[in-house]
């Protein structure tokens, strides 16, 4: 287990890499526990105190969640049973061990969680939105490498990880309301009057008088003051280090304005697209926008891609979705 692999011209160490696997799955399950039981109790605290849920729990449980996982990685990866620097020859087998027993736990929590009739349908789709997020999410931190290696630019690695966030709560707190608002006014499979439109143009999603328009204004308003406020901090915290110039903040609050813009969108589009095939937006909107915000700021041009992506989607849904008055038309021909 301590020989080495050479692959891709990178030598890697199996001990090394037998104590990342057993740290990362560590550490998935201690937090997925601690998010779990944060969120139940943010969730009971926010109805008692007549808070809608959707605003707090979405945002807590995005920001703790890399809190929480980078900590106890930290932690579990430190642990001297789990270091191949200080792990004792007797202990060689541990990380085998370890996943091990995570493996024999599997069946027992399927178990478990099939005895609720909602969760047996999570256990049964729930896989595919977090696999795909995470692949988009991996293409993005490839590129972003790519970027950081030929524009030399050491404030990107600071600020990407900001506006990828910042894009992503606020998105994952539309695409909740969103949801919510169907779950109360509608049944899957069937849009209510004020989503009729399965295809609402930017305009639509916007500028129109309805509680998902309104949402989405007010979030679009928070992105500036919120960027304001974590630049600032970054300079402070940095001592220096980034020089924070008027014309880059300019840029900089422009991408992040478009970004959280074409987010936004996309949730318009996705969340009624899903409701109509029956699908809880809830499990499968939020994990492909925000892996979708974390491609978006890995380079400058795929911006600009996705608004003309977005224009080509929302062209081929008109076509595939005509007016009710069509559609009587083409049912009665």
């Amino acid at each position: 287990i301590e020989q080495s692999v050479v692959i891709s011209k990178l030598t890697m160490d199996l001990g090394q890499v037998a104590a990342l696997f057993t740290s990362s799955v560590t550490t998935a399950f201690i937090a997925s526990l601690i998010l779990g039981g944060v969120m139940v109790a943010v969730i009971m605290e926010s109805r008692r105190l007549g808070v809608n849920p959707d605003n707090v729990a979405t945002p807590i449980a995005a920001s703790l969640g890399d809190l929480i996982t980078l900590s106890l990685l930290a932690g579990v990866s430190s642990f001297s049973p789990l270091d191949v620097r200080c792990r004792p020859s007797n202990l060689l087998f541990l990380p085998a061990v370890v996943c091990g027993l995570f493996l024999l736990l599997i069946p027992v929590w399927v178990a478990v969680a099939s005895l609720f009739p909602s969760i047996r349908q999570v256990l049964k789709s729930g896989w595919r939105p977090v696999i795909l997020a995470m692949s988009i999410s991996s293409v993005g931190g490839l590129i972003l490498g790519t970027a950081l290696s030929q524009l030399h630019f050491g404030a990107m690695a600071i600020l990407t990880p900001i506006i990828n966030g910042v894009g992503g709560n606020l998105v994952a707190i539309q695409a909740s309301r969103m949801s919510t608002y169907l779950h109360f006014w509608s049944v899957p499979g069937a849009l209510p009057a004020t989503m009729s439109d399965p295809c609402p143009g930017p305009c639509s999603t916007f500028c129109s008088s309805n509680v998902n328009s309104r949402s989405a204004r007010v979030l679009l308003g928070l992105v500036v003051p919120g960027h304001l406020l974590f630049l600032y901090a970054v300079q402070l915290l940095q001592g220096g280090h980034v020089s924070l110039t008027p014309p880059f903040v300019l840029c900089y609050l422009c991408a992040a304005q478009l970004q959280v813009l074409v987010l936004l969108y996309a949730s318009g589009l996705m969340v009624p697209w899903l409701w109509r095939r029956g699908l809880d937006p809830d499990n499968f909107s939020i994990p492909y926008l925000t892996a979708l915000g974390d491609l978006l700021q890995t380079h400058p041009d795929l911006l600009l891609f996705c608004l003309s992506t977005l224009n080509v989607l929302f062209s081929l849904c008109k076509r595939l979705n005509p007016p009710q008055s069509e559609k009587r038309n083409l049912n009665f021909t």
